[in-house]
């Protein structure tokens, strides 16, 4: 009865009459563009009102400071004002930096307004100093500023007046994690992907060739995960030994030049590496004959092994673990809970700051239930990981479906800092072939109530760890971006990619919100465009769910 009341046949046709249109009015910009730039098309504002406005606030130029992630931001800036405003030589000027290094910033944003800002926040304010016109773009740490140039510069993109400007605004968690499922090592025995679900191409990190040969894309992708206020990398597959893949070489020394190769190309964008690790690295590796998380010898292991990865990359982010599931090994090998195994791997990476990102996918086909087995492995853990361990789940108990309930594992966690795991690659929702804008099924799990302790308490707010008074927590989104001149394959599947760090930095955003900017961003602002391709992509879950898995069957 919902498939004929909703019509999908004439939907269709009607999709066709709203794509003909898009091709008729945009196919000049469409034909231009390759998307490689994503949604940082920087180009001339053509309102002469906004552009007099811009110019009046920027056009006098841009006082920064000389840092690594500061000179990344003044570059992103400068680039983006010769666009937007070409020709300006006059009017006001943009301060970037913390108090400390301008005094305008110091005059024109208190230390009070940016304290509970925290080290990524940032704020942005217009205003005059020594007579003349300012912006300012003002953060605690030289990442914050970065996020409010980027932010700065969608304001601009998008038309908004700087009269009066005033905006503030901080992550609402810590971690925000891009996992790229690259398969660094394959045998003759896998079959020929560089990258797992490839569906743009090939990998982007041409393994062999480094660490001394850097692809010029490289730079353009550690700006992408920057645009999208991410500040964390996971550089390869979670499957790391199964069906052929050597993964877990990562860890070996002919690695980690490589590996600090690819974080120097990062760190001047502010986002950490991290890699995902085999639980029987130990075995694999060095040949020891256990990988129990409690014997000793496997402890001091992880720690020796861990303290050459920080040496080689002071800023190393942390490991992401895929254990006792789908044939990766772990703890449970030994008798030994997750929680043992996790901890194990947490206290060789606390001394330098780092995380680990302890995957609850776990199910053994031949114990049952797949959909319960996340939920009962770990709740009866609850409390017992270490502080700088997040549990990441999937937003559903199932794997990544076009349709699933929020996980209860999200309720179930009071004590333990929770990631949550979205994916952006369309694995299971039409392979990049398909249209399917992701941002309205997160939203439907993210917005969801799960009312532990008979109180409001989205999912949002478990994973940000408000509801228990927690200090951390993270998103994760698996973001296959490949060799394809576009980056996601599918022309429109760029649209989740920057969806997915819109709602990593704030969840409560609309998803209609985010399809207006990024169309935007994207094509242009004529409205029959906007109009269109915002409705083609707010239909399309919905759509794709009616011809894939009517009635939830699937």
């Amino acid at each position: 009865m919902s498939i004929l009341r909703h019509n999908p046949a004439g939907r269709l046709r009607s999709w066709l009459a709203r794509t003909a249109i898009v091709l008729a009015l945009g196919g000049s910009v469409m034909r231009a563009e390759n998307g490689y730039e994503l949604w940082l098309r920087y180009r001339p504002e053509s309102d002469a009102a906004v552009r007099a406005d811009y110019v009046a606030h920027l056009g006098g130029g841009v006082v920064v400071s000389s840092r690594p992630v500061i000179d990344a931001a003044r570059t992103e800036l400068v680039d983006a004002l010769g666009a937007i405003i070409p020709g300006a030589g006059d009017g006001g000027v943009a301060y970037a930096g913390t108090r400390a290094d301008q005094p305008a910033i110091a005059a024109l944003v208190s230390a009070a307004e940016l304290a509970p800002l925290g080290e990524e926040g940032f704020v942005l304010r217009a205003g005059e100093w020594h007579g003349r016109r300012a912006v300012v773009i003002a953060g605690n740490s030289d990442l914050g500023v970065l996020h409010g140039v980027f932010a700065l510069l969608r304001q601009l993109q998008l038309g908004r007046p700087l009269a009066g400007l005033a905006v503030a605004e901080a992550p609402r968690v810590r971690e925000r994690l891009a996992n790229h499922w690259d398969n660094p090592v394959r045998t003759a025995g896998f079959r020929s992907e560089s990258i797992e679900r490839g569906y743009a191409g090939d990998s982007i990190f041409h393994w062999d060739d480094l660490p001394g040969k850097l692809d010029p894309r490289l730079h353009d992708w550690a700006r992408l995960l920057a645009a999208m206020n991410l500040n964390g990398v996971v550089i390869n597959n979670v499957n790391t030994a199964k069906r052929g893949l050597e993964g877990w070489r990562l860890l070996t020394p002919e690695y980690l030049p490589k590996l600090a190769a690819l974080a120097r190309v990062l760190r001047p964008y502010g986002v950490r590496l991290f890699v995902a690790v085999n639980f029987f690295s130990p075995v694999l590796i060095d040949r020891l004959p256990t990988a129990d998380p409690l014997d000793p010898a496997v402890r001091r292991w992880w720690q020796a092994k861990t303290d050459a990865i920080y040496a080689a990359i002071p800023d190393f982010g942390g490991f992401l673990v895929k254990a006792d599931s789908e044939g990766e090994p772990g703890p449970l090998k030994y008798g030994r809970t997750h929680a043992e195994g996790a901890n194990m791997i947490a206290a060789a990476l606390a001394p330098h700051g780092g995380s680990v990102h302890w995957r609850a996918f776990v199910y053994d086909r031949a114990t049952g239930d797949r959909v319960t087995q996340a939920y009962t492995s770990f709740r009866p853990l609850d409390g017992q990981f270490a502080a700088n361990v997040f549990l990441q789940v999937k937003y559903g108990p199932l794997d990544f479906q076009v349709r699933e309930p929020a996980s209860p594992l999200f309720a179930g966690l009071r004590h333990t800092n929770e990631a949550i795991e979205l994916e952006i690659t369309q694995e299971y929702t039409g392979q990049q072939r398909h249209l399917v804008f992701l941002v309205p099924l997160w939203k439907s799990i993210l917005d969801f109530d799960m009312r532990a302790d008979n109180r409001y308490t989205p999912v949002k707010q478990l994973v940000e760890g408000k509801s228990f008074d927690r200090s951390l927590g993270g998103f994760a989104g698996v973001a296959n971006v490949g060799l394809d001149a576009n980056w996601m394959g599918h022309p429109l599947a760029m649209a989740n990619l920057y969806g997915f760090g819109r709602l990593a930095w704030n969840p409560d955003l609309a998803s209609a919100t985010i399809a207006n900017e990024w169309t935007r961003l994207t094509f242009n602002s004529d409205p029959l465009v906007v109009r269109t391709i915002d409705a083609m992509l707010l239909s399309s879950w919905h759509f794709y769910e009616e011809y894939t898995g009517p009635l939830g069957l699937g």
